[in-house]
This record gives C-alpha cells, sequence and structure tokens, in this order.
C-alpha cells in the first residue's frame, strides 16, 4: 500500500446507532467492549448467534453522539433488522446511512501525517469531521475512512490521493487472512473464534454478557478450539461447500469461495505443521493454505 493511494470500499456500508441508550444496547449484544470506543480509539467486534455462532462483523467508531458501524454492503439490511429485534423498548435510533457516508482506506504512512495520529490499531482522528482510524484488526490494513459522499472527492483532493483499484486492497486482507467478501456465507456455520476474532482484537472476556458469550467463553476456559478460517489459493474456480482433502483424508471444507476464497480447516497442529506451505486437493485440483499463523 503507498503513501497517497485511496482505496474506495464500495461493497462497504455504513449504520448508524444513536440515542441515549446507545452505548448500553452495544454493550449488550456484541463481543466486544463498547467503553474502549472513544473520539479516539474504534473497535473491531462481531454480533453472534445465542449459541455463539458467527453473524456479522463490523468496525465500531464513535461519531457524534452515536456510533458508526462500518459493515459488508450486503449484510446491512439483514444486520439492521437483527439490530432492530434487539431494540426492544431501548431509546435509540437504528439508521442506515450508506446513501450518505462512504468507507475508505489510506496508507498507515498518510495517516501518521495528519495531525494528532498515532501509530496504534484502533487510534482515530477527525477529518473534516469525518473519522479516520488505523484497522483496529491489523495495522497493515491501513487506515480506514468513514466520509460523507458529499465531502468525498474534496477530501481525496486535500488529502493529495490517488484512486487505486480496490482489488489490491482485498487481496493483501486475504493474503493476512481477513475475510471481508461474501461473509454472509459463513452465517451460522462457524464459531466466533473460528473467525480468528481473538487475534483479531474482535474479542473481549472480560466484559462480561454478550450474545453467544457463554459457547464463546467457554471454547476459549477449555481450550476448544478445534478449526479456524484460513485463506487458500489455488489456480481453479474453488466452490462453496467443496471439502478439502490431504493425505486421503477431510481437513476442511470452503466457506468463501473466488474471488478471495477461505476454508474452514481442522486444527491437528495448531501452527499447521502437519500441512502448511503443502498442496491438498479438491477433486484433484491443487489447492494451497496461505499460512497466517
Amino acid at each position: 500500500m503507498e503513501k497517497d493511494q485511496i482505496f474506495i470500499l464500495k461493497d462497504r456500508g455504513v449504520i448508524y446507532i444513536s440515542g441515549e441508550e446507545a452505548k448500553d444496547f452495544l454493550q449488550n449484544i456484541i463481543t466486544n467492549d463498547i467503553n474502549k470506543v472513544s473520539d479516539t480509539r474504534s473497535c473491531f467486534s462481531s454480533l453472534l448467534s445465542p449459541q455463539g455462532k458467527y453473524l456479522f462483523d463490523f468496525m465500531v467508531v464513535k461519531h457524534k453522539q452515536g456510533y458508526f458501524l462500518d459493515c459488508e454492503l450486503n449484510q446491512i439490511n439483514d444486520l439492521v433488522n437483527r439490530l432492530s429485534m434487539y431494540k426492544l423498548n431501548s431509546q435509540i435510533e437504528i439508521l442506515n446511512l450508506s446513501n450518505e457516508f462512504q468507507v475508505a482506506v489510506i496508507s498507515n504512512e498518510k495517516f501518521l501525517s495528519l495531525n494528532n495520529s498515532k501509530d496504534d490499531e484502533g487510534i482515530t482522528i477527525n477529518f473534516r469531521d469525518d473519522p479516520i482510524f488505523i484497522d483496529p484488526r491489523n495495522k497493515k490494513l491501513g487506515a480506514r475512512l468513514i466520509i460523507n459522499l458529499e465531502k468525498l472527492y474534496l477530501s481525496i483532493k486535500k488529502l493529495e490521493l490517488q484512486l487505486e483499484d480496490s482489488r489490491k486492497y482485498y487481496e493483501l486482507s486475504h493474503k493476512l487472512g481477513i475475510a471481508q467478501i461474501n461473509t454472509k456465507n459463513l452465517q451460522e456455520k462457524i464459531f466466533g473464534l473460528e473467525c480468528n476474532f481473538e487475534k483479531l482484537n474482535g474479542i473481549d472476556f472480560k466484559k462480561g454478557c454478550y450474545v453467544g458469550q457463554e459457547n464463546t467463553a467457554r471454547m476459549k476456559l477449555k481450550n476448544k478450539l478445534r478449526k479456524k478460517l484460513v485463506p487458500i489459493k489455488s489456480d481453479k474456480t474453488l466452490k462453496v461447500g467443496t471439502d478439502l482433502n490431504f493425505n486421503n483424508k477431510k481437513i476442511g471444507q470452503v466457506l468463501i469461495g473466488e474471488p478471495y476464497p477461505f476454508a474452514l480447516i481442522k486444527l491437528f497442529d495448531p501452527d499447521f505443521s502437519e500441512f502448511k506451505d503443502k498442496e491438498i486437493s479438491i477433486d484433484n485440483v491443487k489447492v494451497k493454505l496461505i499460512d497466517i499463523s
């Protein structure tokens, strides 16, 4: 990622949650601690099923009197509906602002050239009243912006940025083992810990109750993590649901297909030493796991 590049992520959407009970509402349902989020700090979090299975993941960013949730666009309506289900009598408002705000990414180098910036995951500053923050999952993913569409191109000009193809950004994300495209395919099929959310700073084990907390805490306490989501690559198209085999044994299954495929892999060894950097097969097609350990 070069200093003056900007990637506009048109497949991301923005929800805004506001109201006097917005903070308590989010604290009771998401996997991370909302108390970490302030005008100067943002976080990555998720919403799980009561059984601890993956439903949604998103960035949580303080904005004025409420919070932005930066989520995959094709999941926005479903996430709004799920949040509304938990709303009950809470004094909050849930708005889909995807037609008003755009998510984009710049380099850490560019971010660190701005006033009040620091080289720390999640650190957040404002530029023309819009938040910019270093990706709380992994600093190598640069800094994210949530920009009002009316300001977008003027902000790009003021920051002296050049538009770049977002595929380069998603290729980097895939290489780092961070799924951001077609995550709907993971819903109800994989536990939050299997999504690597602990490594990605998306789960707080000290915050107390949230939806799916009991099973998540039990898996952590009893070291019951037996599978994890891993990026894979192949010269051929990989279909969702196809089994992965190594030495004639099933070791996993493709959950996200092209263009950035991921598979849920059994943890025979925590560091994948048994088949790391070795080819495995899918219907006689050679596939390689990308090592993210």
